[in-house]
């Protein structure tokens, strides 16, 4: 009997032991993308994340995720649908402190009139692929520095596949995230990050021509993460704030965002 319960105790710890592995090393929140004009805005991400290899050097992950967001002129947060997104990206920390990443996302978003009553006009599909770099710094016992660049070519359609005024995108994003790690025992993490965004694009109309390379946005972002105690679970709860150069929000302060996902990690298993 003390030879069982030996065992099963031995096998709880390595599952325990696993599953705290998979949330420290893991764990990042799924960010809210850009959902244009708007005074509020919301996010929420349902994703999987599988660890690739036996010593936690490759992971994948997959999300389905909506957005929703206010009129121009009130803060009902759920007033309209403005997103849906499928997403998928592989993790490889190849080298201590380094990590790269490469996704393929597909993205339906509806499409309003600028002006009251905001109603809508059609629907834009867009196909993205990305890469992803990061560095991260060890600042201490429990604070983090991750810097990020991010190149992404996005292609866009109409709901039945034809071209739309702004043929393809591409843009790069560069991210800075500070990570404090709260002395808890389901690996609670606060974060806040800052990321800047350039782009430039090749028009179908009014005529084909590309636009200058510039600075589009920046979007501010804090997050609460925690692991849900004896699960697999980890959940992000954060806001974030989408300045857009150029836009009505900006005035106004931004488009402010709550975000929230879950995340649900699974160890490796040998095939």
């Amino acid at each position: 009997m003390e030879n069982v319960l030996c065992v099963r105790s031995f096998r709880l710890g390595k599952i325990t032991g696993v599953l705290l592995l998979l949330g420290g090393f893991l764990q990042a929140q799924i960010s809210p993308p850009g959902l244009g004009e708007a005074n509020t805005a919301f996010w929420g991400a349902f994703g999987v994340r599988r660890q690739l290899d036996s010593l936690g050097n490759k992971q994948a992950l997959t999300y389905v995720a909506i957005g929703r967001k206010s009129e121009q002129d009130q803060d009902n947060l759920f007033s309209k649908q403005a997103i849906l997104v499928l997403n998928h990206e592989v993790y490889h920390s190849f080298a201590p402190h380094q990590q790269y990443s490469y996704a393929l996302s597909y993205r339906r978003q509806p499409q309003y009139d600028e002006v009251s009553p905001y109603e809508k006009e059609g629907t834009e599909q867009e196909f993205r692929i990305y890469g992803r770099y990061a560095y991260t710094f060890n600042l201490g016992e429990r604070w983090k520095l991750k810097n990020t660049v991010r190149q992404e070519f996005r292609k866009f359609f109409d709901p039945d596949f034809h071209n739309v005024e702004e043929n393809f995108q591409l843009r790069t994003r560069i991210k800075s995230q500070v990570t404090y790690n709260l002395p808890s025992e389901n690996n609670q993490k606060l974060a806040l990050s800052v990321e800047g965004l350039f782009s430039t694009s090749y028009l179908n109309e009014p005529e084909p021509e590309w636009t200058p390379f510039g600075y589009r946005e920046m979007r501010i972002a804090a997050y609460y993460m925690f692991n849900i105690p004896n699960s697999p679970f980890t959940v992000d709860i954060g806001y974030m704030d989408d300045l857009i150069r150029g836009s009505h929000s900006i005035h106004k302060g931004g488009v402010h965002y709550l975000a929230a996902d879950v995340i649900w990690n699974l160890p490796y298993k040998k095939k």
